[in-house]
C-alpha cells in the first residue's frame, strides 16, 4: 500500500462501496485489501458514487475451464493447407499443437494467481466500467505512466514490465528511473465492460485515459503504447490535455505525406529513398497487400466473427494471425524452438480473451475508428507538438526510419532502431522497452519535478 494522499484518499473511498460494488463481470469478487487509518486524509474531497475506484479480483469457476477444454477438444479440423509454408494462414500444425498444449498441458491458475497478486481496480468512466492495474513505485519522484495495449494484446502484454518500471533498483536501474505505473484494459477487451451503444472510439478512450489520470490524483503523468495504444496515445498528445508531459511509443505514426499518396495509389518505389526508408517502404507495401486481412474484416464487419465465440481454437488462430513476423515466431514457439515468448505466455493472452468473451466485442473498435472521419491511415504522421520517444523493433510491422521520426514529430527527444523485437515489444524483448522507456522520458523528469517543487 502506499502512503500517498492523492492515491489513497480515493481508495479510502472506494473501499467504503467494495462491498457493494457487486459482479458486474462474472469474474468480480471482494478484494481483501485492508486500509490502515494512516491511509485517511483530513483533505478528503467529495466523490460521486460514479467515480468511485473498487478494488477487483478475478476468479473463474472450474466449470468455465472444463467447458473450454472440452470445446478444445472437440474441434473440428478443415484440411491442411495446400503449400510448404504460412501463405494461406496460420498452418494445421502450429494450430494442432497449441491446441494440444492447451487442452492438456495448459493451466489458468498460474496467471490469475499473477493478476490477483498486483492492484487492480474498477472505475467507471463516462458510463463504463474500465478495469485497469495500478501500481505504484516505493521510489520517490517516480514518473506516473499510463501504458496502453492494443489487439490482439491486453494487459497481459505488459505484465514483464511492471517490476522493472515501479522497482528499477532491483531490475538493473536507478531510483531516478522509477515509474507509477497504470495499465488499463480497454473497453471491450478483457475485465473491462464492453460498450453496449456506439461512440467508444479512439479519441473517447483517450479523454477516459486522462479522466482515469487525475482521478488516480495524477497532475502531471506520461503515456506509451503500440498498436491501438499508440493511436490512444497519440491522440492525447494531438488533445494536448493538462498535465500529458511526453509519449513513448513503439508503434510510431511517421509515414510521411507523399510516402502514404504513393502507397495508396501502388506507385514505385520512390528512388530517394535512404536504406532504411526502402525497408519501411516494403513492410508497410506487404502489410496493406497481404497483411491487412484481420483488420478489414473487423472495420467492416466484426459481428460476424461469430466462429471466434464459439470456438477457442477459431480465437487463437484468429489472433495468431495478427502480423508476419509475430505469427512466425509463435509458431516456432509451439514447434519447441526457443524464442522471446513461450506457449504459456500465448495461451496466457487468448485464455483471457476465451474467458471474458471479448474475442468480437475487442474488434468493435476497428468499426469504431472507420466512423471518424477519415484523416489519413493508421501509420500516417498525425502531427504531434508535444515531446515523444519512439523505439523502432525491426519485427514491427514497420520499422519506423529515424528521418520519418524526426519529420512526424518536431519534438522527438529519443529514438531509438532494435535489431530484434517483433510487434509486441513489451511482451517478447521487456528489458529492451524498459530500457527504452527509462531513456525516452529521462528528459521529461524534470519538468515534473519543477512542479513537485
Amino acid at each position: 500500500m502506499s502512503d500517498s494522499p492523492n492515491i489513497d484518499r480515493r481508495r479510502f473511498c472506494a473501499a467504503a462501496a467494495a462491498a457493494a460494488a457487486g459482479g458486474k463481470l462474472g469474474l468480480l469478487r471482494p478484494s481483501t485489501t485492508k486500509l490502515t487509518m494512516t491511509d485517511v486524509m483530513p483533505e478528503v474531497e467529495a466523490i460521486t458514487e460514479s467515480e468511485t475506484i473498487r478494488p477487483f479480483h478475478c476468479q473463474t469457476s472450474d466449470a468455465d475451464l472444463a467447458d473450454l477444454k472440452r470445446r478444445i477438444q472437440a474441434t473440428r479440423w478443415p484440411d491442411r493447407e495446400i503449400v510448404p509454408d504460412d501463405s494461406q494462414g496460420v498452418q494445421l500444425s502450429t494450430v494442432q499443437k497449441l491446441a494440444e498444449y492447451w487442452a492438456n498441458e495448459y493451466d489458468w491458475r498460474p496467471c490469475e494467481a499473477r493478476l490477483n497478486a498486483l492492484p487492480m481496480f474498477m472505475t467507471e468512466i463516462d458510463g463504463l466500467d474500465i478495469h485497469f492495474i495500478h501500481v505504484r513505485s516505493k521510489h520517490d519522484n517516480a514518473l506516473p505512466v499510463i501504458i496502453t495495449h492494443g489487439w490482439p494484446g491486453s494487459i497481459i502484454e505488459q505484465l514483464k514490465v511492471i517490476g522493472p518500471l515501479t522497482d528499477p533498483t532491483a531490475h538493473g536501474g536507478t531510483a531516478a528511473d522509477a515509474f507509477h505505473v497504470v495499465i488499463p484494459s480497454l473497453p471491450g477487451y478483457g475485465f473491462s465492460a464492453k460498450p453496449t451503444t456506439v461512440g467508444w472510439t479512439p479519441p473517447r478512450i483517450a479523454d477516459a485515459w486522462v479522466t482515469l489520470m487525475h482521478r488516480l490524483g495524477y497532475q502531471q503523468f506520461v503515456a506509451q503504447g503500440g498498436d491501438w495504444g499508440n493511436a490512444i496515445s497519440e491522440i492525447m498528445a494531438l488533445k494536448q490535455p493538462p498535465g500529458l508531459l511526453g509519449i513513448h511509443t513503439n508503434m510510431p505514426a511517421t509515414v510521411p505525406p507523399e510516402i502514404a499518396k504513393a502507397l495508396a495509389l501502388h506507385e514505385k518505389q520512390p528512388s530517394t529513398l535512404t536504406p532504411e526508408e526502402r525497408n519501411a517502404w516494403d513492410q508497410l507495401t506487404f502489410f496493406y497487400g497481404k497483411g491487412l486481412g484481420y483488420a478489414i474484416e473487423m472495420n467492416n464487419r466484426p459481428q460476424t466473427l461469430y466462429g471466434i465465440a464459439d470456438s477457442p481454437v477459431g480465437l487463437a488462430a484468429w489472433m495468431l494471425d495478427h502480423d508476419a513476423t509475430s505469427e512466425r515466431l509463435i509458431a516456432n514457439v509451439f514447434a519447441g524452438k526457443p524464442a522471446g515468448l513461450t506457449r504459456d505466455d500465448v495461451l496466457d493472452n487468448v485464455t483471457l480473451y476465451w474467458l471474458t468473451n471479448t474475442g468480437i466485442s475487442s474488434g468493435r473498435l476497428y468499426w469504431e475508428s472507420t466512423q471518424l472521419p477519415a484523416k489519413g491511415g493508421f501509420f500516417d504522421a498525425r502531427g504531434v507538438k508535444i515531446p515523444v520517444a519512439v523505439s523502432a523493433f525491426a519485427g514491427e510491422i514497420y520499422t519506423a526510419p529515424e528521418t520519418w521520426a524526426k519529420r512526424a514529430y518536431p519534438n522527438l527527444v529519443f529514438y531509438k532502431h532494435h535489431d530484434n523485437g517483433i510487434h509486441f515489444a513489451a511482451w517478447e524483448t521487456p528489458q529492451e522497452f524498459t530500457e527504452d522507456v527509462r531513456a525516452g522520458f529521462r528528459p521529461l523528469r524534470s519538468q515534473l519535478n519543477q512542479k513537485k517543487s
